[in-house]
C-alpha cells in the first residue's frame, strides 16, 4: 500500500488528469444543443479562437428602441463554448431603451462605461421592482430568468458591457413575444387586459398579425 503522503502525487500523475479537456472551441457548422456546440478538432484550434475584437465599436442601432446590442456569445466567439461565460456591448442613444426581457439561461452583470442608465428587474416571488440609475463604473446584477430593462437616463449616448454565466444566455423580449407574432388578438386581450385598439396599435408597431 502506498503511504498516504504519496497519494496526492499519484493522483496528479494519473491518466485521469491527462484526459481533462481544457476547452471546447465550438464547431459552428453543427447545431447548438442544450450542452453547447460540439468541439472542433483540437489540432485546428488557434489563438484567434480565444480572441474577439467585435466589441470595440457599437452594433447596429435599432431605430425603434434607439439601442444596439452587440453580443460575444458562442456564435460570435467560439472559444467561450462550454466555459459558462459570455459578454455583450450595449449602446443606448438618448431616450434609448432595452425593453423588458429575460435571459432564461443566465444571470447578467452590467457595468456602465459611459453615460447613465436606469436599470431594474422584477422579482418573481412578490413582483417587487428593484431599479436605480447607474453611472460610469457602476455595476448591477440581474438574476437569471427575471424580467429586467435598461433605459438611457441622460441626454447623451450611454454604453455598458454585460457579462453572463453562460455562453448562450438566451433572450426573450416581452413586447416582441406578445405583439410581434401571430398570437391571436382575442387571446391577447383576455390575457393582458388590453383592449382591441391597444393590441392592434402594438401589433402595428412591432409587426404582429392576427
Amino acid at each position: 500500500m502506498y503511504p498516504l503522503l504519496l497519494l496526492p502525487l499519484l493522483l496528479l500523475s494519473s491518466p485521469i488528469e491527462a484526459s481533462v479537456n481544457d476547452f471546447c472551441v465550438a464547431d459552428l457548422s453543427s447545431s447548438d444543443t442544450p450542452s453547447g456546440y460540439p468541439c472542433i478538432n483540437p489540432s485546428n484550434v488557434t489563438v484567434s479562437d480565444f480572441v474577439y475584437t467585435g466589441l470595440a465599436k457599437p452594433g447596429t442601432i435599432n431605430p425603434l428602441i434607439k439601442a444596439a446590442v452587440n453580443p460575444a456569445f458562442t456564435a460570435q466567439f467560439p472559444g467561450v463554448n462550454g466555459l459558462g461565460i459570455s459578454v455583450l456591448r450595449l449602446d443606448l442613444q438618448a431616450s434609448g431603451v432595452i425593453p423588458l426581457h429575460t435571459h432564461p439561461g443566465a444571470t447578467e452583470l452590467l457595468v456602465v462605461t459611459q453615460g447613465c442608465i436606469t436599470a431594474g428587474f422584477i422579482s418573481s416571488s412578490a413582483n417587487t421592482v428593484y431599479y436605480t440609475t447607474l453611472g460610469k463604473g457602476d455595476v448591477m446584477v440581474f438574476p437569471q430568468g427575471l424580467l429586467h430593462f435598461q433605459i438611457n437616463a441622460g441626454g447623451t449616448n450611454a454604453v455598458g458591457f454585460a457579462t453572463f454565466n453562460s455562453a448562450n444566455p438566451g433572450l426573450q423580449i416581452t413586447d416582441f413575444a406578445l405583439f410581434a407574432n401571430s398570437f391571436p388578438s382575442a387571446l391577447l386581450e383576455k390575457s393582458t387586459f388590453l383592449d382591441d385598439a391597444e393590441v392592434q396599435k402594438l401589433k402595428g408597431v412591432l409587426g404582429g398579425t392576427g
